[in-house]
């Protein structure tokens, strides 16, 4: 029988349980996925009937099952039965580098750190005989413990039928490619999806330089090298990721290794405007963009102008050491501007959170279902995005999960899922399945910036919001606000469904919008 299940819930190899498919095309099908057997989440790949390259993704995943760099998506069973393949892998929790850029350009001392990383990874590969042939921004991710992953290698470009003359070379320009979107926010390329493509001249995109100031020239030169094969100074070609890494590492410079934080009592995060604990959280937590427990010494990958990405760890990066009276000053701080902002008119440009009641109501038309045209992650992952409109409600986008505090493990205020809606559209009402556990605090919001950026969130209005959800729920506008994009921002994450009790995560089985436009 066929291995390509649509149906979550089946087992294969009496062990891994099907739970959420997470990718699917041209007769192939990506799982997330439970291992019965030691408890875990992992990748499960099945395949259709008649498939036609399954013996080529097959061998290209028991060679990749033979190496062991952690940087490196890990093969951990192979099925090779034609009529009832499947593989399963690691599940690469991490965020990949097209949400690291969508608020923007990395630091470039941290953007070309990720990219040595990988490219000292793939260099392992190819001495292994073995290539990835389809680099794009969601194939490197940036991983919760802070390093580097790779996923994808030889499986893509099996389940693509990509071949190259060259595989060394097509890497070194894949991770090239890679290095300029780091630098840049761009993307050199026509399959960068989520990013913006880079500007052109002379047939060429321009150079990193060219494109956002303050990329420093070395760096500028390597890209060239390894994405041209030239620099625009006559330099010499890089053609292997070997070459790259160590070129990157010859111009990167050095941090010095990060000292022990001195002990500090557990805490919880600080939210603006709360004045209460934060139930469920059982471990010490940092202020809005800070690091869990456990992580305070970990370095994390700077965007431009010095704002934080996500999640701590290796790139090292310049940073400050946040002792106790820095932190009760933080503390100080949010009350102060908690009490400020009760004190606001509720009526405010940009960002609202309110409504005139006075004003004629969306909800007062004729409401129609509007069908949204693409779905993203906004601050978030938007693996499986498209789950969440496909009208099947045994399918489901899922935010990554946040170990020991349901406000994003205590790294940052929000984040959420972007409806693109294809027109300027009023709102009458959003229902939203949810997953099955409760504790999800919710906002639904209109705006015109689809750039998914901390600058366009504050574009965006509120109009309606509810808190400890979980299940189904309706939310019911009465503003006139009108937007192209429609925003489900979580503020606070429901612990995750069958998963440890200290883990938090949210689920959008189903949404259904209504309203006018």
């Amino acid at each position: 029988m066929s291995t390509f299940i649509s149906e979550p819930g089946t087992r294969l190899g009496g062990r891994y349980r099907l739970e959420d498919r997470i990718a699917a095309a041209g007769g192939w099908a990506a799982w997330k996925a439970i291992d019965e057997i030691l408890a875990r989440a992992v990748t499960v790949f099945t395949f259709a009937p008649g498939f036609p390259r399954i013996r080529e993704v097959v061998t290209a995943a028991r060679a990749a099952s033979r190496l062991t760099d952690a940087r490196l998506t890990q093969v951990f069973d192979v099925e090779d039965d034609w009529d009832r393949a499947y593989i399963v892998m690691e599940w690469a929790v991490g965020e990949p580098l097209d949400d690291l850029l969508a608020a923007g350009p990395l630091d470039p001392s941290s953007g070309a750190q990720i990219v040595a990383e990988a490219a000292a990874a793939l260099s392992v590969a190819h001495a292994a005989g073995l290539a990835h042939l389809c680099l794009v921004p969601g194939s490197l991710r940036w991983t919760p413990g802070g390093g580097v992953k790779i996923v994808g290698l030889g499986i893509d470009a099996a389940l693509a039928g990509t071949t190259v003359d060259d595989p060394a070379l097509a890497d070194t320009r894949g991770l090239a490619r890679l290095l300029y979107a780091a630098l840049t926010g761009h993307w050199p390329g026509p399959d960068g999806a989520a990013l913006p493509t880079a500007p052109v001249a002379d047939g060429l995109p321009r150079s990193p330089r060219q494109v956002r100031a303050g990329v420093p020239t070395a760096l500028d030169d390597i890209t060239c090298r390894a994405l041209f094969q030239q620099d625009r100074r006559g330099g010499s070609a890089l053609t292997t990721p070997g070459q790259l890494a160590g070129a990157l590492a010859a111009v990167i410079p050095r941090t010095p290794p990060p000292t022990a934080a001195p002990p500090m009592a557990p805490w919880r995060a600080v939210e603006f405007g709360d004045t209460g604990p934060i139930p469920g959280g059982d471990g010490e937590y940092w202020p809005r963009d800070g690091v869990a427990a456990g992580q305070r010494d970990r370095a994390r990958p700077q965007r431009s102008g010095g704002r934080p990405s996500r999640q701590g760890g290796r790139p090292p990066v310049s940073g400050i050491k946040v002792g106790v009276v820095v932190v009760l000053v933080l503390a100080v701080v949010a009350a102060v501007t908690a009490a400020a902002l009760a004190l606001r008119p509720t009526h405010q440009p940009g960002r609202q959170g309110g409504h005139s009641p006075s004003a004629s109501a969306t909800g007062s038309a004729a409401a129609t279902v509007l069908v949204p045209q693409q779905a993203r992650g906004f601050q978030e992952t938007s693996n499986g995005a498209g789950l969440a409109i496909d009208n099947r409600p045994g399918t489901a986008w899922q935010t990554q999960y946040y170990i020991g505090n349901p406000v994003f493990g205590g790294l940052k205020t929000g984040s959420g899922l972007i409806l693109d809606m294809g027109k300027a559209v009023g709102l009458s009402s959003v229902t939203i399945q949810f997953g099955p556990t409760f504790g999800a605090n919710v906002a639904i919001e209109v705006g015109n910036d689809g750039s998914r950026t901390r600058a366009s969130l504050a574009t965006f209005t509120t109009v309606a919001q509810a808190d400890n959800l979980g299940g189904t729920h309706t939310f019911s506008s009465q503003s006139t606000a009108t937007g192209r994009y429609v925003l489900i921002w979580f503020t606070r994450l429901p612990p995750e469904a069958h998963g440890p009790k200290n883990h938090y995560e949210a689920e959008i089985f189903n949404i259904i919008v209504k309203g006018s436009g």
